[in-house]
């Protein structure tokens, strides 16, 4: 059953997914059973909405998506309970191969109407843990092979506030968008600020502010984030 599995596991795109020796046959089964039923509510209730998707949605229970006409899926997209996806936006969200995003995660393409979202991207291979918010005012990029760990908060948009004789609320809002290249890892609980671009295989450390440019292969932390050393 483990060569099985492993062989299905392959043929949607994690090459290199191995099981734990340490998993019997009653796990197996429940497994199954939980991906078959997550798959066949994608299919239903998700899937046949998109604009365009290349494979299987495992989808939880109690995902909320708006605006399904504006996302674009690769093979393998697998979401947790209670993901809430709003993708009203310009450009709308796209997705690449094997990505998750796990329980009660929130992305949210526009806040008010009478100024759209820019949009999303998101590579292959990435990894989305539990209560993540993504905050899609500018627009938002996140490479391939990324991990955000849990609550990660990322923000595309910031409020300006130079003048003193008006409240902030009327003064507008910039957005200069951000950028996570590839083989990124946001540890949990980071904070990345609008207008910062996160170099490729660069670390976040938990609880990290990110409010500057990280350079590639560089280990930040701290808030603000400040450079710890290099991984070269």
């Amino acid at each position: 059953m483990k060569k099985i599995i492993t062989y299905i596991i392959h043929r949607l795109g994690k090459e290199n997914y191995r099981l734990d020796d340490s998993l019997t046959s009653r796990d197996l089964m429940r497994i199954i059973r939980e991906k078959a039923r997550c798959a066949l509510r994608g299919f239903f209730f998700l899937k046949l909405f998109l604009k365009q998707s290349g494979g299987i949605i495992f989808m939880g229970k109690r995902v909320r998506i708006s605006s399904k006409r504006k996302i674009c899926v690769g093979k393998t997209l697998t979401l947790g309970d209670d993901v809430e996806i709003n993708a009203l936006s310009r450009n709308g969200i796209i997705i690449g191969n094997n990505v998750s995003i796990l329980k009660n995660t929130i992305i949210e393409c526009t806040g008010v109407i009478r100024d759209l979202g820019e949009g999303l991207t998101i590579g292959d291979n990435v990894g989305i843990s539990q209560n993540c918010f993504i905050q899609v005012r500018g627009k938002v990029e996140i490479g391939s092979h990324v991990i955000f760990g849990p609550g990660v908060s990322l923000f595309s948009e910031n409020h300006n506030y130079d003048r003193t004789d008006d409240y902030i609320i009327n003064q507008g809002a910039t957005r200069k968008g951000v950028k996570v290249g590839d083989g990124v890892w946001v540890g949990a609980g980071a904070i990345i600020l609008d207008g910062v671009t996160i170099g490729e295989n660069a670390i976040i450390a938990a609880g990290s502010v990110v409010n500057k440019d990280v350079p590639p292969y560089a280990i930040v932390g701290g808030s603000p984030a400040k450079l710890i050393k290099s991984r070269k």
